[in-house]
């Protein structure tokens, strides 16, 4: 007997850190859903959390319209989850359209949209109770 293959959905997949946090998006044409963890964007509940993820698709514009973003987050905080999010679905949107414009659009909005960040906790060191810290000498 056959196995039938399922048909899974295609899309562009993008995928952006800060911090501890990683996120991962597809983008496939659709209505302008856009979901973060399969919760809808506007049932964010810090304000400014909704509003800090949803500069990339404001400065979109259409093309955000056009389109039905997923993004899956992992790790870190809620702020860098949120951040790894914002940079994932910029990172989407230029991949999908393919626009040079939009792409520079975003580059003078906030270079971090689409550069990740690469800033990384340093490990800690002997002697010390954090990376940098030291127990203090006495001199006498």
């Amino acid at each position: 007997m056959l196995k039938k293959k399922s048909k899974r959905k295609t899309g562009i997949n993008v995928k952006a850190k800060r911090k501890e946090a990683t996120a991962r998006a597809v983008i496939r044409p659709g209505k302008g859903i856009v979901r973060v963890n399969k919760r809808a964007l506007h049932l964010f509940e810090p304000l400014l959390v909704r509003q800090f993820v949803t500069e990339p698709i404001t400065v979109a514009g259409d093309i955000a319209k056009q389109v039905n973003i997923y993004v899956k987050v992992e790790g870190g905080g809620s702020m860098s989850q949120a951040s790894a999010a914002r940079s994932a679905i910029a990172k989407a949107l230029v991949a999908y359209s393919r626009d040079n414009k939009l792409r520079q659009a975003f580059l003078n909005y906030d270079r971090m949209l689409l550069v990740d960040d690469v800033r990384r906790v340093e490990p800690k060191k002997p002697l010390g109770t954090k990376a940098r810290k030291k127990k203090q000498k006495s001199k006498r």
